[in-house]
């Protein structure tokens, strides 16, 4: 299990922004399981929508995106980690099943589709309750910062 700390040492992501609060599991160059815990309390609330808040479908895919930078910036050498940065380069077939709410907890899962040189490719699914709330296929580019 990897924890904020470790988290916020890997992505260059900061609050309101940083949308993954853990990692539950990791198998480098392989897979990655993601959790975040939606609160009444996100900043992204007050405006979508009031009085009925959802999470934004596009913060979905950010988060995912983000589970999945954890993923590749944890599988290049350590000693590498500090000096790069992940960017989102496409995101492909994106569905939104059901909507997310305050009190959920969303569950990313990410698989490793492709890893050639600096380019990674991913299958990524949210869910919470076991139930896929949001879908895609994302892409992105591992840099020198």
């Amino acid at each position: 299990m990897i924890g904020i700390q470790e988290i916020i040492e890997t992505l260059p992501h900061r609050y309101p922004f940083l949308l993954v609060d853990k990692i539950l599991e990791l198998e480098p160059n392989k897979r990655v399981v993601g959790i975040k815990n939606v609160t009444i309390n996100e900043p992204f609330f007050q405006g979508h929508f009031p009085g009925h808040p959802i999470m934004p479908g596009v913060l979905l895919l950010e988060a995912m995106a983000q589970t999945g930078g954890v993923l590749a910036l944890k599988s290049v050498p350590k000693e590498e980690v500090a000096s790069k940065v992940i960017y989102f380069m496409s995101i492909d077939k994106a569905k939104f099943r059901k909507p997310v709410v305050p009190g959920d907890q969303v569950r990313f899962e990410l698989e490793l589709t492709k890893a050639r040189s600096n380019i990674r490719a991913f299958t990524a699914k949210a869910l919470v309750d076991g139930v896929v709330v949001a879908e895609a296929e994302l892409m992105a580019m591992i840099v020198d910062k």
